[in-house]
């Protein structure tokens, strides 16, 4: 039986589209996803690379936080500056557990009236907003729109395909987001959210769309010459080679941002200030270094390392483990990330990975594998 025809598992409002379009259909977080087209993970990653990919991320967990002040209130849970941030603007942050361990990650858009538009991992939403719920309470009211669509258009050739059907929508700066109208060749005009950002190093959006018009948007822009439809293989890949995390792979609630190489999340004013959960950790670290650190892994060799291979010294003595690792097809080789001794985590550090008993080198590598391609303005 095709487990991703279950009933237990959800679908998006794009499922029928993935099937017609020949999509691999998996069990991801509850859902029916596709993990890949008929082309393959290895041309899709290139191809977004290249152009321009359309990914489905409609499982994500889309909500808003809303009271009289949410940013201050949701400082009490994340690191990150949300005060200061402008109207239109995203920012990236952590939940925190009283350890500082990360609950998970999550994207955070001051809308123009003081909402709080947040987008957080899959697997993770329900609980993510239950606990904003009870640790907010009083302070914020949450709703969630379980009602609408994600879609991500990610590639160079981004830039020049959604203005296309959103005009003036190139000028928006990375990390941006506003309300436009997405104009369909009907005439029809479709109100939606867009975020200029991403999940793959590359330039492009991610375009929150009431669930009964996702497909109709979907398919204008899969008819672009420019797109392909792009699954979660090499979503993984691409992700991966940018050095970007996987929640419950190279972050999870054992690890703080510290540890995970994220310091550039943790505010000016939140170092001096403090009050977020697990402070007293994090700021010593900070201040002292953490005992270990996630760094990029470059195997010398063709074989990739997986997650949960050992990561050792030249004297064959634990350092840590891999986290993510698999073929990076557009560096034409294995790459990974994991964590090692803080003492081993120096650029070009040599280390050696037990892959099935065998020990092959590897060194300590630059984050990311790719460069970062991201719009900062003209």
């Amino acid at each position: 039986m095709d487990h991703a025809t279950d009933l237990s598992l959800k679908s998006t409002p794009l499922d029928a589209l993935h099937r017609s379009l020949g999509g691999k259909m998996v069990p991801f977080a509850g859902y029916a996803m596709p993990v890949n087209y008929p082309i393959g993970v290895l041309k899709e990653h290139l191809h977004t690379r290249a152009k321009a990919g359309l990914f489905d991320v409609s499982h994500m967990g889309q909500g808003e936080l809303t009271g009289s002040d949410p940013a201050a209130a949701l400082e009490a849970l994340i690191p990150g500056d949300v005060k200061a941030l402008a109207p239109g603007r995203i920012r990236y942050s952590t939940l925190l557990n009283a350890e500082g361990g990360i609950i998970d990650d999550l994207m955070i858009t001051k809308v123009d009236d003081g909402r709080l538009f947040l987008i957080v991992n899959a697997a993770c939403k329900d609980g993510d907003y239950a606990h904003i719920a009870a640790a907010l309470d009083g302070k914020v009211k949450v709703g969630r729109f379980e009602d609408r669509a994600l879609l991500a258009l990610q590639g160079p050739d981004a830039a020049k395909v959604l203005p296309r059907f959103v005009p003036g929508c190139e000028a928006m700066a990375f990390m941006s987001s506003k309300v436009d109208r997405f104009k369909l060749p009907s005439g029809k005009g479709v109100d939606v959210r867009l975020f200029r950002s991403g999940y793959t190093g590359e330039d492009g959006w991610e375009i929150s769309i009431p669930g009964e018009d996702g497909e109709a948007v979907a398919k204008v822009l899969l008819d672009q010459p420019e797109v392909e439809p792009i699954g979660l293989g090499a979503r993984d890949s691409l992700r991966l080679e940018a050095g970007l995390c996987l929640y419950g792979s190279d972050i999870d609630a054992t690890t703080t941002p510290v540890e995970a190489n994220l310091n550039w999340i943790i505010g000016k004013r939140r170092r001096a200030e403090g009050g977020f959960p697990g402070a007293e950790k994090i700021l010593a670290q900070l201040k002292d270094g953490p005992d270990k650190l996630r760094v990029g892994i470059k195997p010398l060799g063709r074989a990739p390392a997986r997650a949960h291979t050992e990561i050792q010294d030249t004297n064959n003595q634990p350092l840590g483990e891999i986290t993510s690792g698999g073929f990076g097809p557009s560096v034409n080789g294995p790459v990974a990330m994991g964590y090692v001794a803080a003492t081993h985590a120096g650029t070009k550090t040599q280390v050696n990975l037990i892959v099935r008993g065998q020990s092959m080198p590897a060194e300590v590598a630059d984050l990311p594998f790719t460069p970062h391609r991201y719009f900062k303005g003209k």
